[in-house]
């Protein structure tokens, strides 16, 4: 009875502790609310199902409980029920899945005038490169990466001679414009997130991967690497400074383009 109703006592605990508790963040970015949606109903899913196989496991064990003149019932198959969980467990994971695949489309559908940056995570540090006044990123290569070329532009291509890079250092957006990231790696996994931005994706050797979101507020948030990616991981962070359009535009006058910095190098 006492270990009946202390997994009982378990169920009620974990519900109201999140009705009481809220878990979810503050909105930042422009598609905090879908993807918040979906965890939501991940949330309730999952919840629902642990909240019935634990309460199913508090009844068993109170109605079986060991008396005086019972005998325990060997029974090794049971198809119809194996066959109903087969179907519930079925839709669950289908209920889950769905959602899912609606908010992936709408996070990879890049919306009609978006700019675009780079990130490049390299063990252990955040580097970003932004468009210069072309508005096109210029084509890169792991075999041009150097001390002087750290992300590897290819210096042959005019695209990429005005392209702003930072270094290991702070990125800067405005607020309110929609923003195409992509996102390379040139050594090992890693994985861009801001939780604030409900921005999370995998960096992958030799592939360039893809997000978009615009930021609805200003300030600063930091930058985490999601992916275990060595000893330096924990310390792999940088920030992303969400500033109006005139801080931006200040901040973006100071910086150097790639043609600047190849002439100091040599």
């Amino acid at each position: 009875m006492v270990v009946a109703l202390i997994m009982v006592l378990v169920v009620v605990g974990s519900v109201a502790f999140h009705l009481v508790s809220p878990w979810w963040w503050t909105p930042i970015a422009s598609n905090w609310h879908y993807i918040d949606n979906t965890i939501t109903i991940t949330f309730w899913i999952t919840g629902f199902v642990f909240a019935a196989v634990v309460l199913f496991m508090a009844y068993c064990v109170y109605r079986f409980r060991h008396r005086p003149g019972l005998r325990a019932m060997y029974e090794p198959e049971n198809k119809r029920l194996e066959s109903w969980l087969t179907v519930v467990t079925a839709v669950g994971v289908a209920a889950m899945l769905a959602p899912g695949l609606f908010v992936w489309s709408q996070f990879v559908t890049v919306p009609p005038g978006s700019s675009e940056i780079e990130i490049v995570g390299q063990q252990w540090r955040w580097s970003y490169r932004l468009p210069g006044p072309d508005g096109r990123l210029g084509l890169s290569d792991v075999r041009y990466v150097t001390a002087d070329n750290p992300l590897g532009l290819n210096p042959d291509d005019p695209n990429g001679r005005d392209d702003v890079v930072i270094d290991n250092d702070d990125l800067h957006l405005p607020i309110g414009k929609p923003v195409k990231v992509r996102l390379r790696s040139i050594d090992v996994l890693h994985d861009f997130y801001v939780p604030e931005f409900r921005a999370k994706m995998d960096m992958i050797p030799g592939s360039v991967t893809y997000f978009w979101f615009t930021p609805t507020r200003t300030g600063t948030f930091e930058v985490l690497c999601a992916e275990m990616c060595g000893t330096g991981h924990s310390v792999m962070r940088s920030r992303v400074l969400v500033e109006t359009e005139v801080e931006h535009r200040a901040w973006l006058s100071q910086q150097r383009a790639f043609a600047e910095l190849e002439v100091s190098g040599r």
